[in-house]
Order: C-alpha cells, then structure tokens, then sequence
C-alpha cells in the first residue's frame, strides 16, 4: 500500500492469557496517520491490557504489532519509545521530586547522542546537546501550557498540571504515536475542555493518538474513530455516533442482551 493509505499502527490477532484467563483475545485494528484513535469499553474489557503488551510491558501469547509497515516483534519498553511510542499511564508517574523541566528533559535524552565519555569530559559537543535538550523541554511546557512551571517540583503541581506534564515528557520523545491512558481522569469539565484543545493541537503537529478513556463526551466529541473492547474481546469499531448506536455496544455497558440493548 502506499505509505499515506497503509496505517501508523496495525495490530493483528493480538492475544494475551494470565494463566487460564483470556484478558485479550484475537484483537485486530488499525490506526491511520494522523488520527485521534479511542479505545473504549466496561472495567475489566482489557483496554489497559492491551495498552501494556503495545508498550512492552507485556508479551503476547498471539498476534503481531506492525509500526510503519514494520513488525516490533518483542521489544523492551524502552525499545518501544525508540521505534516511536509513547505512553502515559492511568495512575501518575513523575519523578516527584524533580523539576517539572528535569522530567521533560529525562524524556528527550532519549533522542540525545552524548556517551559516558563525552559526559565525562564536558565536550563541547556534549555541552551543545543540553542546551538543546532544556531548550526543547522549555518549548514542549509551553506546548502544553505550563512553561511558567518549568522550576517547581512536579510533586507540588496542580492535578491537571501534573497530566499535562506527563504528555509533555512522552512528546519529547518525538513519537509517532502517543498513547494516553485516561488522561482526563480526575479533571473537572474546564480541565477536559482545556485538554481537548490541546490532544487536537497535538494531532495538528503531526502526532497520532490512540486513547483510553472513560468521559465518553470527551471521546465521542474528539476521536475519528472508536475501537470497542469487551472481555478482552472486539465488539465494535467505526465512527463515534455509529459505536454508539450499536446494539451490541449499548448491550455491553448497560448489562442486558443486545435485543434489550436496542430497544431500551
């Protein structure tokens, strides 16, 4: 296929036991360049789950994962971020006690080239780098609206600051696709608004993003199409106002058969 209609991200098949449960099973979809993707589903349909085998943290038992056209095979998280995926998680990880500028910048050494020796020896080259790297993370705080904080502590940040911090970290790693696990959790309705405008500014850089999340006004008003999961399972995937009129869908969060679903 040509590059512009081949997706960013193909997942085929992709399945993953604990012990004798199935928390993914033959899970297939594809995320085109450019697009706000989102994943939904009832607690426990293995959206997280599938988060973590895409970001390395679990291995699959089935399936591939193709970036680009290219297989990841079983790589390292860290091998993950290289390839050019990015992640935020569900519960906040910062380095509490670092500057909210030191943890953009731990995120863009990933980009860096400066060895132990050049360390070391303070070259030139090495000296260069730096600047360039805390010129970056200044740029990415202001991106996402929070260069006055660049010098407080990530700890002592406002809630909605401190998840702006995390997306601000995983763009430093320059991906070609951010995943954000339930970025809006916790945010008041001025905070999601807030965030929406941002995740669209994002995508208008150039960034693809695949999103977990749970208001479903936030995901119906933002995302280009809708994956749903339930039981580890694909149940639905297309636009947002087709996912949610789909029976089986509506059978999935309401709890009844997918006939009481339709007609309730």
């Amino acid at each position: 296929m040509p590059e512009a209609a081949a997706p960013l991200l193909a997942a085929e098949g992709i399945t993953r036991r604990f012990g004798g449960l199935a928390a993914l099973t033959d899970v297939s979809f594809g995320i085109g360049r450019g697009e706000i993707y989102g994943l939904i589903g009832p607690n426990g349909a293995g959206k997280t789950t599938l988060f973590n085998v895409l970001t390395g943290l679990y291995s699959l038992d089935a399936g591939v994962f193709r970036l680009d056209g290219k297989t990841m095979g079983s790589v390292m998280p860290d091998q993950v971020a290289t390839l050019g995926i990015a992640r935020t998680f569900q519960n906040i990880r910062l380095f509490g006690n670092l500057s909210a500028l030191e943890n953009v910048m731990i995120g863009r050494h990933l980009r860096t080239r400066a060895g132990v020796w050049g360390a070391v020896m303070r070259t030139a080259a090495t000296r260069a780098e730096e600047a360039e790297t805390e010129a970056r993370a200044h740029a990415l705080l202001e991106f996402v609206g929070i260069g006055e904080r660049a010098n407080d502590m990530a700890r002592n940040l406002p809630y909605g600051a401190q998840r702006r911090l995390e997306i601000a970290r995983a763009l430093a790693t320059e991906p070609k696709l951010l995943a954000l696990d339930e970025p809006a959790a916790g945010m008041n309705a001025t905070e999601k608004q807030s965030l929406r405008r941002l995740l669209e500014t994002i995508r208008a850089s150039g960034t693809t993003i695949l999103l977990i999340e749970h208001d479903m006004r936030l995901v119906m008003g933002l995302c280009d199409r809708v994956l749903v999961l339930n039981h580890g399972r694909r149940i639905a995937e297309g636009a947002p106002a087709d996912v949610q009129r789909d029976p089986t869908v509506i059978g999935a969060y309401l709890g009844g058969t997918h006939r009481e679903a339709a007609t309730t």
